[in-house]
């Protein structure tokens, strides 16, 4: 089975992308990863978007269509998901009802330093999938509350999180 991984999170030492490597770590060699970059996708444009795509929306659509599932770790920014998560969300899901995105099954998972852990984020990205035709993994929030006490140099270091996460991950792989 192979994953792609999306990082809501453009900051180099992101909490939500070490969220996802140690969701890499746990599931282990059940799966193969890959890791879709959303930091060069340009804002959408419809003048834009036509036969000739610009290189990272057509890298980023292609690896979608390759994946046979979808992890997406958000942040959360003022109650909602960052802006270049929604943006390639938006170039991901044209044409609409048809897109790479329809049907394909996606785990959510957030990290916040709040003591919430980015579950309005994920209320909001549940949303916005469910108008692309995004099937998402019907389970309570994984949110990671307070997560910069939980992960040292980028890995996660709390038992309790690391335990939780292994038993998601477990879970979602059976589901797909």
């Amino acid at each position: 089975m192979k994953l792609l991984a999306i990082s809501g999170s453009l900051r180099k030492e992101s909490l939500n992308t070490s969220l996802l490597n140690a969701a890499k770590s746990v599931a282990g060699d059940k799966v193969t990863w890959d890791t879709a970059a959303i930091d060069d996708i340009p804002l959408y444009n419809q003048d834009i978007d036509g036969e000739q795509k610009p290189a990272s929306v057509d890298r980023l659509k292609k690896q979608i269509e390759a994946a046979d599932a979808l992890v997406i770790a958000t942040p959360e920014y003022n109650y909602s998901i960052p802006g270049g998560l929604k943006n390639a969300i938006d170039w991901a899901s044209r044409p609409a009802y048809k897109s790479v995105l329809a049907h394909k099954k996606t785990l959510i998972l957030s990290a916040s330093m709040s003591p919430m852990g980015g579950v309005r984020a994920q209320g909001q990205l549940k949303q916005i999938l469910a108008g692309t035709l995004t099937p998402v993994f019907p389970a309570p929030e994984f949110a990671v509350a307070t997560a910069q006490n939980k992960f040292t140099n980028g890995e996660l270091t709390d038992t309790d999180t690391q335990q939780k996460l292994q038993r998601l991950v477990n879970d979602f792989l059976a589901w797909v």
